[in-house]
């Protein structure tokens, strides 16, 4: 799912359509949809981003990023050559800028079987000129955009499956060209940017501890273990790929495990960030721990993708 930060505009697909949300800040409950969206015919919608007016929507498939208007008017497209004709395994992503003058494309190339290493490409968000072309030594299945909503950089997580996961940064250097940052992990996942800007959380590949990591430089500030967490059967729990910043001060993170019965538990904690001290445990209100996206103004979605989002605050402090 696209980050919230920082248009507050996020999309659900459902029933060949793209609908797009606006979380007010007083709203709370089942949230509808703001504007909906209709692809090109026989397009598969894989991930979408929408600009902060609504009027546009920018989406890809397998084999493109297209943009269009309310009723499928077709703006622009860009073919991703050749067309792939593996069905599976590889999945494009998409974002707009902070300014909403660019998107952010991700190819997965070399899964799609186009030859040479995934791609990571920006276009004018108007009429889909290619502005710059970064060429990544990844073989991923997908990766996620993440807008840093101060300073306009982007994060981009690519995932490569059992081999781990790869963090890249771009931003914009003096000449208006973007100057690309790889950071040193490959067994690292990003999980989310702070509301301020000034750090971003991870959880390591093999799921044994979260880290809280200063930005853009990716200097750990802390790192908590399973164990830190105080549970007993901890030895057979794990850090879940999931959680995010409820606030610029508080996170959430998310422990699986197995019970007796070998039945799937999720326990969510709250973390002071800048302390790392935990402040309790968290009640989510969502079945699945994946289906939890903070806001990072103390709410929270809960929802299936294909369902519209359901908008929670935190009561009471911890």
């Amino acid at each position: 799912m696209p980050s919230l930060r920082p248009s507050n505009v996020i999309t659900r697909h459902r029933d060949g359509l793209i609908y797009a949300y606006v979380p007010a800040s007083g709203a709370l409950g089942t949230l509808e949809p703001a504007a909906v969206f209709h692809p090109r015919r026989n397009d598969e919608a894989l991930e979408s981003a929408v600009r902060p007016d609504l009027e546009r929507v920018v989406y890809t498939t397998l084999n493109s990023v297209v943009c269009v208007t309310h009723a499928g008017e077709l703006v622009w497209a860009s073919e991703f050559e050749p067309h792939s004709d593996r069905p599976h395994g590889h999945r494009p992503g998409c974002v707009l800028s902070l300014d909403g003058r660019r998107v952010w494309v991700y190819r997965p190339d070399a899964m799609a079987g186009r030859g040479g290493g995934d791609q990571w490409v920006v276009h004018d968000a108007d009429n889909g000129a290619v502005l710059a072309r970064r060429e990544l030594e990844t073989v991923g299945h997908g990766a996620i955009h993440y807008v840093h909503p101060v300073d306009g950089s982007l994060y981009l997580n690519v995932g490569e499956g059992q081999d781990g996961s790869a963090v890249f940064r771009a931003a914009l250097g003096a000449a208006g060209e973007p100057e690309f940052t790889t950071y040193p992990w490959s067994d690292r996942c990003l999980i989310d940017l702070a509301p301020d800007g000034r750090q971003f959380m991870t959880v390591d590949h093999g799921q044994e501890d979260v880290a809280f990591h200063r930005h853009p430089s990716g200097e750990a500030l802390f790192t908590l273990p399973v164990e830190a967490f105080g549970h007993d059967d901890a030895d057979d729990m794990w850090v879940e790929w999931t959680g995010g910043y409820l606030t610029s001060d508080l996170a959430i993170v998310t422990l699986g495990g197995m019970d007796e019965d070998d039945e799937e538990y999720f326990r969510h904690h709250l973390v002071d960030v800048h302390t790392g001290t935990l402040r309790g445990e968290f009640t989510a209100e969502t079945p699945h721990p994946y289906e939890l996206v903070p806001l990072g103004d103390g709410s929270w979605l809960s929802g299936a993708a294909d369902e519209h989002p359901v908008r929670h605050v935190r009561r009471s402090s911890t």
